[in-house]
């Protein structure tokens, strides 16, 4: 499979059980190159991967050394990619849940409109827990205030392809971004930053235990993070309303030209 110099494959991964390396081969049975950044795993899949990346040209595999947070393995690689000239990324989980075979889908999508972000839209089955569907809703309502309605269609879904530079761009001057709350931020921030959103259908599966899915979802915990997160994006929101309103007139009135 020929090589891309622009886009790559970006998967933070912590104990994700032995599905990790079903998910990295599907990924790079469809793609080249694709990186693993190991976020501190202690479940003994580290090594797995790095046996199979002495194995593949086309698959790195960064540990680091603690868990910092899927937000913080992320802006790790984005800095790696950055730095051997890639431009986006497609993030996706390693738990087996996103879709591998849509991977070129997406990544021909970001080519045809690079300055764009493309947004994986979930399509659940009848396994999604529904108090997880439901939460979700809520999560996506307040992305839609906090960004005047500027189209993401879901806040959440991790399967998805960023532009590296404007991405570094919003995380690294502030502290925020690094856990659970990265996925929604990284819209609304982006959006805020001019960094328009493509939505795309995408079905997602969930795992069950004795199919060897893996939760790290912790409701009171992470419920409580994404509080908080909503609560500094409408203040963010409301700091930079005039300018997000004159964003949105200015190409209303360049549509009906």
């Amino acid at each position: 499979m020929e090589r891309s110099s622009s886009h790559l494959v970006l998967i933070p991964s912590y104990n994700p059980g032995p599905k990790a390396y079903d998910t990295v081969r599907a990924a790079r049975a469809q793609w080249n190159p694709v990186w693993v950044i190991v976020d501190g795993s202690d479940d003994g899949t580290a090594s797995g991967l790095r046996a199979m990346a002495e194995a593949d040209p086309g698959l790195r595999v960064e540990v680091l050394p603690e868990n910092r947070g899927k937000g913080a393995a992320v802006l790790h690689g984005l800095q790696l990619a950055q730095d051997a000239g890639f431009t986006h990324v497609l993030t996706m989980d390693s738990d087996g849940q996103h879709p591998a075979y849509a991977i070129p889908d997406f990544m021909a999508r970001s080519a045809a409109a690079p300055a764009a972000m493309v947004l994986g839209e979930p399509q659940f089955g009848p396994e999604a827990p529904r108090i997880r569907i439901w939460g979700r809703k809520l999560s996506n309502a307040w992305a839609d205030l906090e960004t005047l309605w500027m189209g993401i269609g879901d806040s959440l879904f991790g399967f998805r392809v960023y532009p590296v530079a404007p991405l570094i761009a919003v995380m690294q001057p502030q502290r925020w971004m690094r856990r659970f709350d990265f996925d929604p931020e990284a819209a609304v921030r982006l959006c805020w930053y001019g960094v328009y959103p493509i939505n795309v259908p995408c079905p997602v599966r969930y795992f069950r235990p004795d199919e060897g899915g893996v939760s790290h979802f912790n409701y009171l915990r992470d419920n409580l993070l994404l509080t908080g997160m909503h609560s500094r994006l409408v203040l963010g929101f409301l700091i930079r309303l005039p300018r997000l309103l004159s964003r949105r007139f200015t190409r209303a009135t360049a549509c009906l030209r």
